[in-house]
């Protein structure tokens, strides 16, 4: 042994390091079970049925020694490496059990953007592990577009929103990766995440790197990728003929969109973003916005050209509600329309529909926004050679939302039975 080696060794020995008890303890242990294991059998054999007992007493006090030393032991470890975990040892035993079978989950590739990404994210995260947020970046409102304008780098926002999704970090720092200013000149308005994000992309200099660190700091499951890392805009034309580019000043006008494109087209996908729809068993679009979450990632025709050659299961998932100024009067059969007009119509195998009723009350509210349900017109898919999942995947409040829990839930059971029945 090295002296080098030596000296790692006996620091276990040193004062306050508080794990000589437990070695003590255990190597008491271990002699009472070697000492008294031996009077034990001299024991039998001499037919001594006091002492024999006594000996096996003993024994099993040696065992629980052990075990005790074992178990503190082990403890001193756990919070060292975790201090900031106050679960008991079992609970982690169980968490880690339980991460090794999320990751031997499918490879899900989620495409889209908005809060509908980060929904179904944070629902999909329960049942894998090998999970990629392809995340569109063509936000150009609130705090995302300020920071794009005034620093010149891509709009964080939807990604912030996808990284606390597959968080597995202390709620604390969830919650102040979503606080967001509500005073200060400059900062109102902004969020901590999205300021996270975009100093360390200055920091490191590069957008790309400064997710991986924060994914590293939200301890997130699967990984959060944008589309693309160039500058892009999104572009739309109205029916009328007008062309506006910008995202906000697309859904800003209230009037119906004919089709919309990326400037410029030619734009390059992200080589992460390629190699995990490449490596994915499932692909989902969607729930988001249309136009402006799900087909700026389809827009980018090296994403388009993947998706067309991978062998994954494509899952769309439909809208409950129009969108005021973006798909107003539009059924469900009108989203995919839209979608395979703009790219293929090979990219989709499925379409998933909520059947859950909505109540009055939410109707009304929605209805003052000019928002109603996307009509159930779904033989019309089934027509056009796709298959339509109804079920309830819905939570109502304030808002109609997807619930997470529901969505990839019901996600899951139809792809497992899909594979099961190719087998």
């Amino acid at each position: 042994m090295t002296e080098e080696k030596k000296m790692h060794f006996f620091k276990w020995f040193y004062p306050g390091m508080g794990i000589k008890r437990w070695i003590s303890l255990c190597a008491l242990g271990l002699f009472l079970i070697l000492v008294v294991a031996l009077f034990a059998v001299r024991s039998f054999s001499k037919k001594n049925v006091l002492i024999a007992a006594f000996a096996t007493a003993v024994l099993i006090f040696g065992v629980f020694l052990i075990v005790m030393a074992i178990k503190n032991i082990l403890k001193i470890f756990v919070k060292t490496l975790m201090p900031q975990r106050n679960e008991e040892l079992v609970d982690l035993v169980y968490q880690k059990r339980q991460e090794r079978v999320l990751e031997r989950g499918p490879r899900v590739v989620a495409i889209g953007g908005g809060t509908g990404l980060s929904t179904l994210l944070s629902g999909i995260k329960n049942f894998t592990a090998n999970i990629t947020a392809i995340v569109t970046v063509t936000d150009t409102g609130g705090s995302s577009g300020r920071l794009r304008d005034e620093l010149d780098i891509l709009p964080p926002g939807d990604i912030r929103n996808c990284l606390v999704a597959l968080a597995d970090a202390e709620p604390l720092m969830l919650e102040l990766f979503q606080y967001r200013f509500e005073n200060g000149h400059g900062l109102k308005g902004h969020s901590f995440g999205n300021l996270f994000i975009t100093a360390l992309s200055k920091v490191t200099g590069d957008f790309d790197r400064a997710i991986k660190e924060s994914s590293k700091v939200l301890a997130i499951r699967g990984s959060v990728i944008p589309s693309t890392l160039e500058k892009v805009a999104l572009v739309g034309e109205f029916e009328d003929g007008e062309i506006v580019e910008g995202e906000t000043n697309i859904t800003s006008r209230s009037k119906s969109l004919k089709r919309v494109w990326l400037k410029p087209e030619e734009c390059r996908a992200t080589q992460e973003a390629l190699d995990a729809i490449d490596n994915a068993d499932l692909i989902i679009y969607g729930p988001g916005s249309l136009y402006t979450s799900v087909l700026p990632n389809l827009l980018i025709r090296d994403i388009l050209a993947k998706i067309l050659e991978a062998d994954a299961r494509k899952f769309y998932i439909a809208n409950v509600m129009t969108q005021p100024g973006e798909t107003d009067g539009f059924s469900v059969y009108d989203h995919l329309n839209s979608l395979i007009q703009h790219t293929d119509p090979r990219i989709i195998d499925a379409v998933f529909v909520n059947t859950k009723p909505i109540p009055p009350y939410l109707l009304e509210r929605y209805r003052a926004q000019n928002a109603y349900p996307a009509r159930l017109d779904t033989e019309r898919i089934r027509e056009r050679g796709y298959e339509v999942y109804e079920g309830d995947m819905i939570r109502l409040g304030e808002q109609v939302r997807h619930d997470p829990n529901s969505l990839a839930k019901f996600i899951f059971e139809q792809f497992v039975q899909l594979s099961s029945q190719e087998n």
